[in-house]
């Protein structure tokens, strides 16, 4: 797809993913920080038509972009952005606040007690995230995320629904755009398992997407 090329060779000229805004100033976005230690991320376009047969493009990059959802020019999480802080934050503080204990404690028995109350706080943040998450259709259906994966055993993996392709097609399905085609690429520093190199296209992860993708195309004429 021209306009993937035509992405990747913009956030190569600008250095940056505040692409989209009449400034682009922000320096937490530079893209610098990809081919350091944080390494690489995902970045996806999504070729749509209009309910009046114009073509509009969608773009997204994986998970969080320096600790943010919201990009200006990219599209938001599955998920109101509000409502994970409130709900992430406080107990986030309180899962740091046993780390800082854990470090300063000597005692097993009380590490080991400690270790368990930080697993549960995780694990029960986690789940009450994914409830968050709404995944919607092409036949203006929307439902949880746990609802869709739950026909799946093993469990949801970590960031599951905050990869390009849930990302673009749930905003495609919420503004009522016809999905045409969809395209995948890696920018920044190879990952560790060294099966993403900066510039190549990849398919969307087996692992996290394509539980959701089927429901997510439901109702798509493509």
């Amino acid at each position: 797809m021209p306009e993937a090329q035509l992405l990747l060779k913009r956030l190569e000229q600008q250095k940056s993913i505040d692409i989209f805004g009449p400034d682009a100033s922000d320096k937490a976005l530079a893209t610098a920080r990809l081919f350091g230690e944080e390494r690489g991320k995902m970045f996806g376009v999504l070729k749509c038509r209009t309910t009046k047969n114009q073509v509009e493009y969608l773009y997204a990059f994986s998970g969080q972009y320096a600790g943010r959802w919201q990009v200006n020019g990219w599209c938001p999480p599955l998920f109101d952005v509000d409502c994970f802080y409130a709900l992430n934050d406080p107990i986030e503080k309180e899962i740091k606040a046993i780390g800082a204990n854990l470090a300063e404690q000597n005692d097993p028995i009380k590490q080991r007690t400690l270790h368990q109350k930080r697993k549960t706080l995780s694990q029960h943040l986690m789940k009450e995230i994914h409830q968050l998450y709404q995944v919607h259709n092409f036949h203006r259906d929307s439902t949880s995320l746990e609802s869709v994966f739950h026909e799946f055993s093993g469990g949801m993996p970590t960031g599951t629904g905050d990869c390009c392709a849930p990302k673009l097609l749930n905003q495609a399905a919420i503004k009522q755009l016809t999905p045409i085609s969809l395209v995948e690429f890696y920018f920044g520093r190879e990952n560790r398992s060294e099966t993403r190199k900066h510039g190549y296209c990849y398919p969307p992860c087996t692992d996290k997407c394509a539980p959701i993708l089927g429901y997510m195309l439901c109702g798509a004429s493509v």
